[in-house]
């Protein structure tokens, strides 16, 4: 016969996994029925090794293709006719309409309210890199970003319930966001800076981390901090567009030596973006298979708990 103080040990045990993640109904989110998909993968035979060798490579293959010839299609057509009928006439009206101080306040408040109605702020980035460059640019970004993230938590605390039974219906990007509200202060703000470099939508996560636990100081700072490759990136594409434009024109004359400085830089960007997409994402990925992994350990502990309190009553 099990005596009264191991029986109170084995509960507080079984019981102290789901206390570390808080009382709140927000964190759990709604997590769906369905296995995860570790269990998935432990339950299904694999595939032989060389034929899924075989498939990876022709979808990259094809993959390549597809985007060779979209890109041939775009030097051809769609970037003679966006300069001419999009950049070049915006840098006219921007030159004549607004001094830059007027300009400047224009961009910021698109940048804030931007996200406050779920609309991309790519454009308005572009143009403060276009338009004031590197370091007023920065500001400019960096200043009406913020705002535009601050907004939303603030109005998703209002209708905190209502995005709570509308993740109902994504159970996958539901759990993904849980992942943010749990833990410490490094730990959310950890997460919050790998969604911001990932390829997340971010308006929507504005909006969806109030069903959290999630903290406003680790969000804000995380969310700063995951904003300033995104901010460096966009500027340096809106100085080179701009460079690109003058050049149509006959504004500028590029030398050899900046065209092959302008072809590095190029590939150097875009290989950046996506060594922080993949970092992010697989990064994301291993918190949420450890956390799956620590639900189920804790899971099994109450199940221990339970077999061994019914074996001995």
């Amino acid at each position: 016969m099990m005596t009264q103080e191991p029986s109170e040990e084995l509960e507080k045990h079984a019981t102290s996994g789901h206390r570390a993640r808080g009382n709140s109904e927000y964190v759990r989110l709604a997590i769906s029925d369905e296995p995860r998909a570790g269990e998935v993968e432990i339950s299904q035979p694999q595939a032989e090794p060389g034929i899924n060798a075989f498939w990876w490579w022709m979808k990259v293959f094809l993959w390549c293709i597809i985007i060779v010839v979209l890109s041939l299609v775009l030097l051809k057509w769609g970037v003679p006719f966006i300069f001419e009928k999009v950049l070049y006439p915006m840098m006219e009206w921007e030159a004549t309409a607004f001094g830059r101080p007027v300009l400047a306040l224009v961009l910021v408040a698109s940048l804030a309210l931007f996200p406050v109605f779920l609309i991309p702020s790519g454009p308005s980035m572009w143009l403060a890199g276009m338009i004031f460059g590197y370091g007023i640019g920065f500001v400019i970004i960096m200043v009406g970003t913020t705002i535009g993230m601050i907004l939303p938590y603030l109005i998703g605390l209002l209708f905190r319930e209502r995005i709570h039974q509308w993740l109902k219906k994504w159970p996958t990007n539901a759990e993904m966001i849980r992942l943010a509200g749990e833990g410490n202060w490094f730990h959310q703000f950890q997460v919050v800076a790998l969604f911001r470099v990932s390829p997340f939508p971010y308006t929507i996560f504005n909006y969806a981390i109030v069903v959290t636990n999630m903290r406003f100081w680790p969000y804000l700072c995380g969310s700063i901090a995951g904003m300033v490759p995104e901010a460096f990136i966009y500027i340096y594409s809106g100085r080179l567009i701009r460079t690109l434009a003058d050049a149509q024109y006959g504004r500028h004359h590029l030398t050899t030596v900046e065209i092959v400085y302008n072809i590095i830089s190029f590939i150097v960007a875009i290989v950046t973006t996506v060594a922080f997409t993949v970092y992010a994402k697989r990064t994301l990925n291993k918190l949420k298979m450890a956390e799956a992994n620590e639900e189920s350990a804790s899971v099994s502990g109450i199940a221990d708990f339970e077999m061994q309190k019914a074996s001995h009553s």
